[in-house]
């Protein structure tokens, strides 16, 4: 009986799919297991085959969970709000609604396809009213929250109000802006609502800010730092500038310490969480005041080298800090406007990473140094950001190369503090066995103590303090996009006014286009019905609104990562998702997520906004953890392998490979479906696959054949060395592909995807399926197992469940591969082995192992059987095959029992007749016996 792998596989998919066969339970006696993959975001390209690798790693997971008895929860869904899908509506008219359908359709088809046992009852995509009904109700809870200091946790803000009403906030501790001022309960209580809620703002953990942006005007949106590549936007590659903007943020750098520290209680790899730490940014020293001369402004500086201070001959600022247009003097006015206009055309990312470029104007400004009232020179300069920080630096430049290398550019002097060291060419960044010199009270003293010495001056002389800051920014929360999650918020006043949980969702209106509007407004500025009604409590026509009952809504949007922070939480939830956005029963039970696959790119973005909203959700009693995702592993990427064809400049013909080098060419991507296995391009094909190359002309190989170039590089529709997994389910089947997918090497690791291999894994399981069968008869039968059948089986548990709990999938083909060879050369057909076999593979290959599961008698899912026991006593050896040696040289081997003693065995190999042969008749001297090892007989 043939192997068909199409039948059996669409068999066993209907059978799942028809029986709930993955379906979890919350009501389980079984100890629970959750398995996640991160949320993907369906393109309209569809699948390729590097996509599918940490799904197929997570299922081969989920499934030998459910082998060991475990209750498992293995859901899916979409992230399915994004930029992609507004771009398309922009270019086509078509609603993004109806592409992510089609798209998601299409995803659903595709890895259907791959035999993935997700529980699809649980299904979450965040663009459905019922789900971001709930991301709109959690954005309130923030916008309703405060971060207190004391408690280190989030405060519901009517605690605050009741502070403010008995003691106004001279008392409290919150994470904050800095401009709030001081006021007593007396001064509260006489404020005006509005001017109330204003204050409350500067607190809440959703807030109103003008913000510096990165604005992308052909997007028509703000962007976040990693949607940004060298200074131009990830999608379309367009011009970004910075802008101060009214946004919304999230109050992140409140968490910033706890998620820190978080990182120390999870099992994540060192250098994902070192990223985060990096991200993060921790570092103490103190914070200095600088007077201004001749202004009533200050600028602080926050400095974890206080100990150098009087080594400080300018002072940067950001050219965006508020301070510039003020302290610039008119002389100076042309040339720092100039700047800071140049300046906003470059993104954060990309003037943290020029550490070449070397470019400033100086203000005309003078700060008074804090001790010896010298005036310092006040620059701004592009290396110094307004979202880090204080927004301003005081240059050291005998300490720090950067601020070295613009004082020699400046020709600024530069004062060395440091005793016995030279700093004519470089600046003295070596802290370590530093003494600092030239420096009043600080003379002599190692950096350590004048580290201290300095701190305690500077909160003496009242001019700074002690203080640990953070690289981590609060982020923006506001996107000026149509195709996000709506924000529950109205206006009145200017204010913004949350409309209650009972009224939500807020679903998106409909809009003529998905462009901004003539006046620069959002998407949502275009549409006619988007205004609150606060006594019917429906959204109503613009056209309607009197500021008195009815009011305009927030025109922005929230940003792709609102949904994917708590989408893991809402897929704990079965019965009651109408209700709450998790019951207690369930989050009580799942907890969190016990193993997170997904790639290294989410390694700050959404991995630390999602431990942000579950630390926040903790700190209000909605859930009971404050990790979202216990372990959590990368995998590596699958490359593609392109093929390029050179075409000679200036002419429209194209050169093979090895004759490339007598021409001048363009090396230009060609589609690897019109390659061979031997690089020979099909050239009618690729004549007829674009317009511009159908009458080109071909240099050729002498045999005539057009040879193209090769090279490994990332898997992309643009590259067009895309395979497509339905390519390889139609000709090798969904097990081949996922075996083989495993088979590529290491998990974590990037590697080429090479379909000639494939065949190797596909002959493997015509393999696997012969040994179940004797022709066309499936022959399995009661009889007992041979030894070393027996033998071959459990090494082969023994061996697969080592890889499987650390991950290594690729080396578990390689060990399933060598049972099938053993056991078929063993011509074993006990179902003592074959049956637990079956169950052995069914995580990899699951549809083959179904088959035979059935065959073998059963009436349930192979996914029901219990994973089988490793018993170590069918790999204990009892005999050893000993090397005869005479005269150290072996000439035969025996096997003897390992219990036998010195006496027993040279007893056995002196009666053997080859021994008896090699000796002729000669006494040997001595017969030397090592039990377990080894016989030489001497003489």
């Amino acid at each position: 009986m043939s192997y068909n792998f199409s039948q059996i596989e669409a068999k066993w998919q209907k059978y799942w799919s028809e029986n709930n066969t993955f379906k979890a339970s919350n009501h389980s006696d079984k100890e629970k297991y959750y398995v996640l993959d991160m949320f993907p975001y369906p393109s309209g390209a569809g699948l390729h085959v590097g996509h599918p690798l940490g799904y197929i790693a997570s299922d081969i997971y989920a499934r030998y969970k459910r082998h060991k008895g475990f209750n498992v929860l293995h859901p899916q869904g979409y992230d399915s709000f994004g930029l992609p899908a507004e771009q398309y509506a922009i270019q086509t008219g078509q609603h993004p609604a109806v592409t992510t359908k089609v798209n998601i359709n299409r995803y659903r088809e595709q890895l259907d396809k791959i035999g993935f046992s997700f529980d699809w009852s649980r299904e979450v995509r965040t663009s459905k009213p019922s789900y971001y009904k709930w991301t709109q109700w959690i954005f309130s809870k923030l916008f309703e929250s405060w971060y207190d200091k004391k408690q280190d946790k989030a405060r519901e803000i009517s605690t605050l109000k009741e502070i403010f009403k008995k003691e106004g906030n001279v008392n409290v501790a919150a994470v904050t802006e800095e401009d709030i001022p001081l006021f007593t309960a007396e001064e509260w209580i006489n404020y005006q609502q509005t001017e109330q809620e204003k204050i409350l703002l500067k607190y809440r953990l959703a807030y109103l800010a003008d913000t510096e942006v990165n604005w992308c005007p052909a997007l028509g949106t703000v962007l976040a730092n990693d949607e940004i590549v060298n200074g131009v936007s990830e999608r379309g590659g367009h011009p970004v500038v910075r802008k101060k903007m009214k946004q919304w943020s999230m109050r992140i750098s409140a968490y910033a310490e706890r998620l820190l520290q978080g990182l120390e209680t999870i099992d994540w790899n060192e250098s994902l969480k070192e990223s985060q730490r990096n991200w993060i940014g921790k570092s103490v020293g103190a914070q200095v005041t600088f007077s201004v001369k001749n202004s009533e402004s200050t600028i602080n500086v926050f400095t974890t080298r206080p100990d150098t201070i009087f080594g400080v001959t300018f002072m940067t600022l950001a050219p965006e800090h508020e301070l510039v247009s003020k302290i610039t003097t008119a002389e100076q006015k042309e040339a720092v406007e100039a700047y800071k206009t140049a300046t906003a055309k470059r993104s954060e990312r990309d003037r943290m990473a020029d550490v070449k470029t070397i470019s400033g104007v100086f203000t005309g400004a003078y700060a008074e140094h804090p001790f010896t009232k010298e005036p310092i020179p006040i620059w701004i300069g592009d290396y110094v950001l307004a979202s880090y920080g204080t927004g301003a630096v005081m240059a050291v430049p005998c300490g720090d190369q950067r601020d070295y290398d613009f004082a020699k550019h400046f020709d600024i002097p530069i004062k060395n503090i440091f005793k016995d060291v030279d700093i004519s060419e470089a600046a003295h960044t070596n802290k370590e066995g530093s003494v600092i010199s030239n420096s009043d009270f600080l003379t002599d003293l190692p950096y350590k103590k004048a580290i201290k010495q300095a701190v305690y001056q500077i909160e003496q002389e009242k001019i700074g303090e002690k203080q640990t800051n953070y690289r981590l920014r609060d982020a923006v929360f506001s996107r000026q996009r149509y195709w996000g999650e709506p924000f529950p918020v109205y206006y009145k006043e200017g204010l913004p006014q949350i409309i209650a949980q009972e009224h939500l969702p807020i679903e998106l209106p409909e809009v003529e286009k998905y462009l901004p509007t003539e006046e620069g407004e959002p998407p949502l500025g275009r549409a006619d019905c988007w205004a609150w009604d606060t006594k019917n409590y429906k959204v109503v026509e613009n056209t309607l609104v009197d500021n008195q009952t009815i009011f305009p809504l927030e025109l922005n949007t929230m940003p792709g990562w609102a949904g994917s922070s708590w989408y893991f939480f809402r897929y704990m939830e079965d019965e009651q998702r109408q209700e709450v956005f998790a019951s207690k029963e369930a989050l009580t039970y799942w907890q969190n997520v016990d193993l997170y696959i997904g790639g290294s790119e989410h390694a700050t973005g959404h991995l630390l906004y999602a431990r942000f909203w579950t630390k926040f959700l903790k700190d209000i009693g909605l859930v009971p953890v404050e990790e979202p995702f216990k372990k959590l592993i990368n995998q590596g990427m699958i490359l593609g392998e392109s093929a390029f064809v050179y075409r000679i400049e200036g002419e429209n013909k194209f050169v093979t490979f090895s004759k490339k080098e007598a021409y001048k060419t363009q090396e230009i991507h060609a589609d690897v479906a019109f390659v061979n296995a031997a690089n020979e391009l099909d050239i009618e094909a690729f004549k007829n696959w674009r317009p511009e190359f159908k009458d080109a002309a071909f240099i050729t190989e002498d045999d005539g054949k057009y040879i193209v170039g090769k090279e490994v590089e990332k898997m992309s529709k643009s590259k067009f060395n895309v395979v497509n997994p339905d390519d390889i389910c139609e000709d090798y089947g969904a097990d081949t592909l996922r075996m083989y997918e495993m088979f590529l090497g290491p998990l974590e690791q990037a590697k080429p995807w090479n379909t000639a291999g494939i065949t190797g894994v596909h002959n493997f399981l015509k393999k696997l399926w012969k040994l179940y069968h004797d022709g066309e008869r499936f022959a399995v039968t009661d009889a007992e197992a041979s030894k070393e059948a027996m033998k071959t089986l459990h090494k082969t548990i023994k061996k697969v469940t080592e890889d499987i709990e650390s991950f290594s999938f690729n080396t578990s083909v390689s060990t399933f591969m060598i049972a099938v060879n053993e056991l078929s050369a063993q011509k074993c057909k006990s179902r003592a082995v074959l049956e637990p076999l079956a169950i052995l593979i069914s995580p990899y290959a699951p549809h083959i192992a179904e088959e035979l599961w059935q065959k073998l008698g059963h009436n349930e899912s192979v996914t029901t059987a219990l994973y089988p026991v490793y018993e170590e006593k069918y790999l204990k050896e009892d005999s050893k095959t000993y090397p005869i040696s005479f005269n150290g040289k072996t000439r035969f081997t025996l096997d003897l029992a390992l219990d036998l003693s010195k006496e027993e065995i040279e007893k056995i190999v002196m009666s053997d007749e080859r021994t008896q042969k090699q000796l002729d008749g000669r006494t040997p001297k001595k017969v030397i016996v090592v039990p377990g090892k080894i016989v030489n007989i001497v003489g």
